[in-house]
């Protein structure tokens, strides 16, 4: 069936939407691109007469392909070199997609999207159309032809694997780069001290280099240990610059919803770290360095303004 103007235009009016729900079910922009362009080509071959609800339609076939996506991805995972990391947007992506709630916002970042790693693939999305989105349980429930109550316990189930304590300080992009200045300063210094302060008392660090890029094999916890790892990360050496493939520029950010140090060589962004900060401190510090997950990252970023680098040729 050939696919009208009309019909384009109506799927182009989702696709934003779709590439925000793909983003937050897989955690990786490149399989949320092809998860929306796999809808694309079903939407291409649907009877269209017979689709009452285009965006009802184009969101219940979105979801069963990353349904599926997720049950292969957790099985290529298990065999990842080192950590595996969700892929770092910036703040305008159309990925980000809807912050206007304190719980769009936290759906996004990157320690939410790490933990769902741990819900199974069903009460991932339920959690995601109902928190993020803004579905009834009955629309998730259809989706995924299921009863709306069965629906509501798996959602009841996922919101306690998630559940957390710490309050989550909001940031806006003032705060993110002092945040950012604070920490880099911090982090440059050689005073672990310093970086200790900043740290909550078991905060974590944890680094995805995809096997590409050098990367600890398993997270470093605890406030001193995650100073002193981050003190060494930071120590400007001939093997470091070798590795990134030049002398870096820093520069602050705000990518997920949360303050993020950008390193950049020449026109490459090499490595995204990301700042989870609570009421206790920095209680999370992601690192991705994998070049296969700084590709859309580094587009959006050649394209956007950005403030003058907090440090160059580090």
């Amino acid at each position: 069936m050939v696919v009208g103007v009309h019909e384009v235009e109506v799927f182009e009016r989702s696709r934003a939407r779709l590439e925000a729900i793909a983003y937050r079910l897989l955690g990786s922009a490149s399989d949320a691109e092809d998860a929306v362009q796999d809808t694309f080509v079903r939407w291409h071959a649907a009877d269209h007469e017979l689709v009452e609800t285009p965006e009802a339609w184009l969101t219940k076939v979105l979801t069963n392909i990353c349904l599926n996506q997720l049950t292969s991805a957790r099985a290529r995972r298990e065999s990842y070199v080192g950590q595996w990391l969700p892929e770092p947007v910036f703040a305008g992506d159309r990925m980000f997609g809807p912050a206007d709630t304190v719980e769009q916002r936290e759906s996004v970042s990157i320690a939410m999207l790490t933990l769902m790693e741990r819900l199974t693939a069903r009460e991932r999305v339920v959690y995601v159309l109902r928190e993020a989105f803004g579905y009834s349980h009955g629309e998730i429930a259809d989706m995924l032809e299921l009863t709306e109550s069965n629906c509501y316990q798996i959602y009841r189930r996922a919101k306690q694997h998630l559940a957390s304590d710490r309050t989550r300080r909001e940031v806006d992009d003032a705060a993110a780069r002092k945040v950012v200045e604070e920490f880099l300063a911090a982090a440059l210094s050689g005073d672990t001290d310093a970086l200790v302060r900043m740290l909550a008392d078991d905060a974590i660090s944890a680094g995805d280099g995809g096997g590409v890029v050098f990367s600890l094999p398993e997270p470093v916890t605890g406030a001193l240990r995650v100073a002193r790892f981050l003190r060494r990360l930071f120590e400007a050496t001939e093997g470091k610059w070798a590795m990134i493939g030049g002398r870096a520029d820093m520069f602050a950010a705000v990518a997920n919803g949360v303050p993020a140090l950008v390193i950049t060589v020449g026109e490459r962004i090499v490595g995204i770290i990301t700042l989870e900060v609570t009421t206790e401190g920095i209680t999370a510090v992601h690192t991705q360095a994998n070049p296969a997950k700084l590709d859309r990252a580094t587009r959006h970023w050649a394209v956007s303004e950005h403030p003058d680098p907090l440090t160059t040729g580090w």
